[in-house]
This record gives C-alpha cells, sequence and structure tokens, in this order.
C-alpha cells in the first residue's frame, strides 16, 4: 500500500511529513481550544465567557475531551468499512473548522448567554474528530510495511509534529485571547483547521498514492484466498489482548496527565506567582511547557532507545516507566502545595509546575508514541482503524475519570488529589512490570522479541 513513487525525506516516505503536517494544525486547532476552553468557561466578567463555577467547567472539560476520545471508535469503524480513511480525514477536517468557528461567532450575535452556539460548537468538534483521528494515525503505519524498523521513529517524528501544533498552540491561542478577548482565541483554532485541510487535499494524491482510499476491510477480505472475511486467528487474539490491556494502564497514565487542561490549568492561574519582573505570565502559556518538552527530549529519548541495541525496553516495560515518570511529576505538585502551607493565598514557584510538566512529558515520552506504533504493529488490517480508534477509547475514559478527579479538589484538597495520582501511577508501573513477560509472549514477536517457538505456533494458528 506504500506509495513509494513519491520518494524520501530523511530516509521516509514524503508522506510522513504530509500527515506530520495535516496533524500538526489539527492539534493547533485542537490544544488552541483546549489552553482556554476553562478560563472561557469560569470567566464572570461581563462581556467575557459564561460565567460558569470551576466545578460545573472541570466537569464539561472532562465529558468533552472524554467523547473527544470515545468518537474515534466509531470514526474508526465507519473508515474500516465504508468511507475508508482518507475521506473520513476530509469530512472531519470540514466538521471541526466549522465547530471552531461557531464557538468563535460573537456573543451578540447569538443568543445573550451563548449556550446554544456553544454546545452547537463542541458537538461538531467531537464528531468530526471522531472521522479525523484514528485514521490519521493508522495512515501513518500504512506507510510501511510489517517488520519496517522505521516504523517507531516514524511515529517519533509524528508525535513531534502533534506537539509543535500543541507548542503553537499555547502561545498564540492565550495571546490572541489576552488581548483580543476569547472569541479570537477559537478564530484562531478555525484557522488552524483550515490549513490542516488545504494541506492535505493539495498534497494528498501525490505523495499518499492509494494509502487511505479503500476501506480496510474490503482490502483485508481481498487478501485471503477465499475473497471473504474471516475469523481471527490465534495469534491475532492474542495480539487484540495486549492491545486491551495495555490500554487499561494508559487509563490510569492520561487521567493524571490530562489534570494539564483542568485542575493543573486552574492551579497555574489562580495559586502559581506568575511574575518575571513587572511581565505577568499568562496561564495558558504554561500548556506550551509539555509540547516544548516533547519537541526537546524526543530526538534524546529516541537516540537512548538506539544505543540501548538489544537492550531497548519492551512496550510494557517503557508504558511502566511512564507512569513512574507520571508520579514523579505529582510529586513535585505536592511540593507546591507544601509551599502554601495551608494557606491558598500564598502564590507558588513556577518552577513546581515546569518540574511537573518535565516529568510528565518524559513519562508520554515513554508511552504515547509507542503505543500508537504497538497497535499499527499488533491490530489486524481488516480492524486498523477500528483498534486506533479503541486505543484512543481508553483516553476517553482517561479524561473523563479526570475531569471527576479535578472537580473533586475542593472536597478533598490538591494534596489529596494530587499524591492519589502519584500513588496510583507508582503501584500501576510495578504491576505493569510484573506482568511483562506474558504480555510480550502474546505478541509473537510483533516487537522482535520472540518467545516462544515460531513452527509451533504457525502450526497452532492454522489449526485455528
Amino acid at each position: 500500500m506504500s506509495n513509494r513513487s513519491s520518494g524520501t525525506l530523511l530516509g521516509h516516505p514524503k508522506g510522513l511529513f504530509l500527515l506530520f503536517s495535516t496533524e500538526l494544525w489539527e492539534r493547533f486547532s485542537y490544544y488552541a481550544m483546549r489552553a482556554i476552553l476553562v478560563l472561557y468557561l469560569t470567566d464572570k466578567t461581563m462581556d467575557g465567557g459564561l460565567g460558569w463555577s470551576t466545578q460545573s467547567a472541570l466537569e464539561l472539560y472532562g465529558i468533552y475531551t472524554g467523547l473527544v476520545y470515545i468518537t474515534p471508535l466509531i470514526g474508526g469503524w465507519i473508515a474500516d468499512n465504508f468511507l475508508g480513511q482518507r475521506r473520513s480525514i476530509i469530512i472531519g477536517g470540514i466538521l471541526m473548522a466549522l465547530g471552531q468557528f461557531t464557538l468563535a461567532l460573537p456573543h451578540s450575535m447569538i443568543d445573550p448567554h451563548a449556550i446554544t452556539a456553544f454546545y452547537l460548537g463542541l458537538a461538531l468538534l467531537i464528531i468530526g474528530n471522531g472521522l479525523f483521528k484514528p485514521n490519521i494515525s493508522t495512515m501513518v503505519g500504512d506507510l510501511y510495511t510489517d517488520g519496517d524498523n522505521r516504523r517507531d521513529g516514524a511515529f517519533t517524528i509524528f508525535y513531534m509534529g502533534i506537539n509543535l501544533g500543541s507548542l503553537l498552540a499555547g502561545v498564540i491561542a492565550g495571546s490572541a485571547s489576552a488581548v483580543y478577548g476569547w472569541k479570537a482565541g477559537f478564530l484562531t483554532a478555525g484557522v488552524g483547521m483550515v490549513i490542516s485541510l488545504v494541506t492535505q487535499l493539495i498534497f494528498a494524491e501525490r505523495l499518499l498514492g492509494n494509502i487511505g482510499k479503500e476501506p480496510a476491510a474490503k482490502r483485508a477480505a481481498a487478501m485471503n484466498k477465499s475473497g471473504q472475511k474471516e475469523p481471527l486467528t490465534r495469534q491475532e487474539r492474542d495480539r487484540l489482548k495486549v492491545i486491551m490491556i495495555m490500554g487499561m494502564f494508559v487509563v490510569i497514565f492520561w487521567a493524571g496527565f490530562e489534570q494539564a487542561g483542568g485542575l493543573m490549568n486552574i492551579f497555574s492561574q489562580q495559586y502559581t506567582d506568575r511574575m518575571i519582573g513587572s511581565f505577568e505570565v499568562p496561564a495558558a502559556w504554561f500548556q506550551s511547557l509539555n509540547p516544548f518538552f516533547v519537541i526537546t527530549l524526543a530526538p534524546v529519548i529516541a537516540a537512548i532507545w538506539v544505543k540501548l541495541g538489544p537492550k531497548e525496553p519492551s512496550s510494557p516495560v517503557k508504558f511502566a516507566m511512564g507512569l513512574f515518570f507520571l508520579a514523579l511529576g505529582f510529586v513535585c505538585m505536592m511540593g507546591a502545595v507544601m509551599q502554601q502551607g495551608g494557606d491558598l493565598t500564598v502564590k507558588t514557584s513556577m518552577f513546581w509546575l515546569v518540574g511537573a510538566y518535565f516529568f510528565h512529558t518524559l513519562g508520554e515520552l515513554c508511552l504515547s508514541p509507542i503505543g500508537l506504533s504497538m497497535v499499527t504493529k499488533l491490530a489486524p488490517l481488516r480492524l486498523a482503524s477500528l483498534m486506533m480508534g479503541a486505543w484512543f477509547g481508553f483516553n476517553a475514559v482517561a479524561n473523563y475519570v479526570a475531569g471527576i478527579i479535578g472537580a473533586n479538589v475542593g472536597e478533598a484538597g490538591p494534596m489529596a488529589i494530587f499524591s492519589g495520582i502519584a500513588v496510583a501511577a507508582t503501584i500501576a508501573g510495578v504491576l505493569l512490570l510484573l506482568c511483562s513477560n506474558q504480555l510480550i509472549r502474546w505478541m509473537h514477536g510483533a516487537e522482535g522479541k520472540v518467545v516462544e517457538d515460531e513452527e509451533t505456533l504457525e502450526a497452532e494458528t492454522a489449526k485455528a
């Protein structure tokens, strides 16, 4: 399926950099909106935001981000069976652009409380994202044949594109909102989505060839001897089990990590000393720390994996490392709360937040791009986008949990929340290490770590 005629760039198919650019601007759009959503909802000024309570805003944030990650399950199934990946991306992108521009409509143009247009905009974003998100990631995997050792590196490059978009979003949307109001922030998000769409429409035919045009289920059936859909083999079932089990640990990681847009966002605005001389750092700028660290640390982490060679950790071990780093990040937040000494009027040092984002990013690099690559290695062709959607579905559960956690900060207190997440992440990491050998066995050599006799496996697979 790869389009070799388009040539390569930096050792990878040029199509990778098209998908990189398409995802960069889509992620810019998403994170621009995410960086200001809670702040817009809780702004009580007359012509500013909607004036919601912090608890209500964080609950909606959790529901919205949860739906953003669960709808790819439906969008992946639609793409696999009916639309194909390319068509799904275009339709999804159009819907998301319309959603951002709906949020950007001035209050004077709509009902006085802006609730109708607000919910319509969110609905368009959720539906569009469901069609876009699983398919762009799956197409990265389709650029490479099975066993191509460039795949993990490709997802690292792709992931850097995601975070470059996020880095630009926090600064641009935060600045636009601070100077021109919240609606300007939503407008910049809409412009970013339009750039993503135009990029894909102009270059896809030349750089991707036939990739993503035909539904995966139709391609998979054509590859079978019978020409029809066939039952899953034992190997395929085992690999699907790995995806499901790893996904449960992903829920724990992202439930903590996603406090960045909610609870940690509020903490940075209300309880952090953001003054550098006479300049006050906008709270939204802290949202750009994570992508900044991803862009600077990703090449270092990738180089470490290469240098380790045969000793490179397996995906389960890398996931466990990610959970341990998440715990360290929340230890930093515990330090910030301790600095307050129980007095909420005390402003804490920005370095606590910087440290938390640093360790969270290290954890993310050990988990997120590795997980995307792993799904493309393990998922059967006819379920490729569906399983990518399922993978994002675990993020949906995590985001909903994150919203509940953040909304209860008033009752439990920041120290209880931060320490609870740190302990839960540590325990989960230890459990994952304990069951890593069994997970590697079920991968059946997908990562080059073979733990059973392949001839016996082939015989058993043929009987399945």
